[in-house]
């Protein structure tokens, strides 16, 4: 009599060109992962970064966190998949992204908070408008308009505010006969302020708009921009076809990025398990908490000493914090069994080299 392994032997034979291991369950994969191009970080975590979950990133500046995320999305680019890289900051350099083989066609480049420094900029350079936009439209004659124009009420908006701008000290002083003295804004040094003011007027005009650009974007929040890179990633995330989107906030102070509420992760991570994206997070100081599937910590670089008098690369330390699904396991018998209590975890990691683009590869 033959036994039931027999007969699932025989039948898998019968059917192996059409349906290869017709009765075999194929093993369950806990989380798919992704190479990130590096080879001791990729046999660190087992295959690479998971998909479907968040990777968040911390360190200190000059710690590697933007040339990981750069071979990370440098791989899935090569690999047909379009990812998009949103920029807190504006930090981000297309020639050292191309540099380290990402495909700039496939990436979408999210630059936040520039909007405002683009027109500082243009105002600065006096950037004339077209005429057409410069002339008034005509006016409608009648009763109230027509019949078809604004209430009379309207009319008398904004007129509180005209007042209040006309009874301001400085209107007051410039309407006045006897000269006023210049204010100083620096106390104790009265001439100072003049000698800056006459240094402004006199600057050339590149310098003068990448002075107001420059003072307009430092005068705005972070948190409008953290709120605006945000939105950005719901957008992208409900939007879909994005295999990696990377949220570079590693230039945010630690107290702005920590009031991210911790919902908006959550959110996140769902939203990434039902699209298999990649998110990756670029912080100083870990803020997804228990959202993020992966945690990685990397530890200030020292340079290389191969040559004396030239900068070649940077090794990093890189080290594993918490990870919550392991890609596979020692024993194949517990392969696809999930423990219901959370395993203990140690620090494990590795350390790994970034070299300079004039160094060549060695």
């Amino acid at each position: 009599m033959t036994t039931a392994s027999a007969l699932r032997a025989q039948i898998e034979a019968a059917l192996a060109d059409r349906i290869p291991s017709a009765l075999t369950p194929a093993p369950r994969v806990i989380r798919p992962v992704a190479p990130t191009g590096i080879a001791n970080v990729d046999a660190l975590l087992e295959g690479g970064l998971p998909l479907g979950a968040i990777t968040e990133v911390v360190g200190p500046e000059c710690s590697g966190r933007t040339s990981l995320a750069l071979s990370f999305v440098a791989e899935m680019t090569h690999a047909g998949k379009v990812c998009a890289w949103i920029d807190v900051s504006d930090a981000l350099n297309p020639e050292s992204a191309a540099a380290a083989g990402v495909v700039l066609q496939s990436m979408l480049w999210v630059r936040c908070g520039v909007q405002a420094s683009t027109q500082s900029q243009r105002s600065a350079n006096n950037f004339a408008l077209p005429e057409k936009y410069l002339i008034p439209k005509p006016g409608i004659k009648g009763l109230h308009g027509g019949g078809c124009g604004p209430h009379p009420r309207g009319e008398v908006k904004g007129l509180s505010d005209a007042v209040g701008n006309f009874l301001q000290p400085e209107t007051i002083a410039a309407r006045s006969a006897e000269p006023q003295p210049r204010q100083s804004h620096l106390k104790g040094h009265p001439d100072r302020s003049n000698v800056q003011s006459d240094f402004k007027q006199d600057a050339h005009p590149a310098q003068q708009s990448f002075q107001f650009a420059r003072k307009s974007f430092l005068s705005n929040k972070p948190w409008s921009r953290i709120d605006q890179a945000l939105r950005v990633t719901d957008l992208l995330l409900q939007a879909g076809g994005f295999s990696a989107i990377v949220l570079d906030m590693g230039s945010i102070a630690p107290e702005h990025a920590s009031r991210v509420p911790l919902a908006t992760w959550f959110r996140y991570r769902a939203a990434a398990e039902r699209s298999q994206a990649s998110i990756l997070l670029l912080t100083q100081h870990a803020c997804s908490k228990s959202s993020a599937g992966l945690l990685l910590r990397l530890q200030p670089g020292a340079a290389l000493k191969e040559e004396a008098t030239l900068f070649t690369g940077i090794e990093h330390r890189v080290e594993v914090t918490r990870e919550r699904f392991k890609p596979g396991t020692s024993k194949p018998e517990l392969a696809n069994v999930i423990p219901l209590r959370k395993p203990p975890q140690s620090e494990h990691g590795t350390h790994w080299q970034s070299r300079t683009t004039w160094a060549g590869r060695r």
